[in-house]
C-alpha cells in the first residue's frame, strides 16, 4: 500500500510501501516544525475542539538503546500537545496573546513501554485557562493502550486591553 508521509524536517511528500505506516483517518502532517522534532519526522496531528493531538509511528529514531520509545521524546511531545492545545483553547475563547508562552511545570509518569511499529498518540486535555496560567494533562497511547500520562502548567501573556 502506498501512502504519503511527511519527510524528515520538511513538508515534501514521500511514498512508502510499509503496511505498518498507515496513518489513521483525521491525522495530517504536523503543522508545527521545530529543530528539536525534525529528526522525529514524520509527525502527525489532529486538531479537535480546543485540542491538538500529536501522533507518530514509533521508529528506531524515537527509541532508546533497549528499542523502547524514549522517555525524553514522550515528555517533549506531551508538552508540545498540551501547549498547542492551550493555544487552541485561548484562540477559541477569543483571547489575544501578546507573545509566546512557556512551560513552567511538567510532570510525566511512565506507565508502560511502547515499541517500534506502534502508533503512538499524545492526547491532551485543557483543564483550566486563567488570566496568565493554563493547566493541561495528556494521555499517551500506543496502539490505544496507555503508556504515559503527563500534566503541565503554562504561562502565557495576554494582549493589554486598549486604553
Amino acid at each position: 500500500m502506498l501512502l504519503p508521509v511527511c519527510g524528515p524536517g520538511n513538508m515534501e511528500t514521500m511514498l512508502t510501501t510499509f503496511q505498518d505506516d498507515r496513518v489513521p483517518e483525521g491525522f495530517l502532517p504536523h503543522f508545527r516544525k521545530s529543530p528539536l522534532t525534525d529528526p522525529w519526522e514524520p509527525l502527525f496531528s489532529k486538531i479537535g475542539e480546543a485540542s491538538v493531538t500529536i501522533a507518530l509511528r514509533a521508529r528506531s529514531a524515537h527509541c532508546n538503546g533497549k528499542g523502547l520509545l524514549h522517555g525524553g521524546l514522550i515528555s517533549a511531545l506531551a508538552d508540545n500537545a498540551m501547549g498547542l492545545s492551550l493555544l487552541e483553547s485561548l484562540e477559541m475563547q477569543g483571547i489575544d496573546r501578546a507573545r509566546g508562552g512557556a512551560t513552567v511545570g511538567l510532570v510525566v509518569d511512565f506507565l508502560a513501554s511502547a515499541q517500534i511499529g506502534q502508533w503512538v498518540e499524545f492526547v491532551p486535555r485543557v483543564l483550566k485557562v486563567g488570566s496568565s496560567l493554563g493547566f493541561a494533562d495528556c494521555l499517551v497511547l500506543a496502539d490505544n493502550l496507555p503508556v504515559a500520562r503527563g500534566s503541565a502548567t503554562f504561562r502565557f501573556y495576554r494582549t493589554a486591553p486598549a486604553v
